[in-house]
């Protein structure tokens, strides 16, 4: 059995067909991670913004942010449904650091971000030896 991993995906979508059905281009990108076998763990609009070079003709573009789950063995099916999905002009997927995944949902969701236990003790103990060895 291969493991499943958290994988990022940023998307530069048509703005114009965006405009007209963000849910069906919405829709049509979770749809896309779903059939490949994935599970979207949080999909969202980041920003629209004018590009930094034409692609395609676009002079702006709408930037989309999927995070989802699966195996690694399904990326190619994904990355080549991206290819032929209209709205995308460009893609980008990167796999997650497993110890960044929860604080990186968590910010995505628009929730706060928790420090591990773990974080918040290694930073008393460094105020700590740092408060020792400060001359009195």
């Amino acid at each position: 059995m291969v493991a499943r991993n958290t994988y990022e995906t940023l998307l530069i979508l048509d703005s114009n067909l965006y405009a007209r059905d963000p849910g069906g281009v919405s829709a049509q990108v979770s749809d896309i991670i779903t059939e490949a076998g994935g599970e979207v763990l949080v999909s969202r609009l980041w920003m629209e913004q004018k590009l930094a070079y034409p692609i395609d003709k676009h002079q702006k573009g709408t930037y989309w942010l999927t995070y989802f789950e699966m195996e690694g063995v399904d990326l190619p099916k994904i990355d080549r449904a991206f290819h032929l999905c209209e709205p995308v002009l460009r893609q980008l997927t990167l796999k997650l650091e497993p110890r960044l995944i929860e604080p990186i949902l968590a910010n995505a969701r628009g929730e706060a971000v928790k420090v591990s236990a773990l974080a918040e003790e290694s930073t008393e103990g460094d105020e700590a030896s740092t408060e020792a060895e400060a001359p009195a």
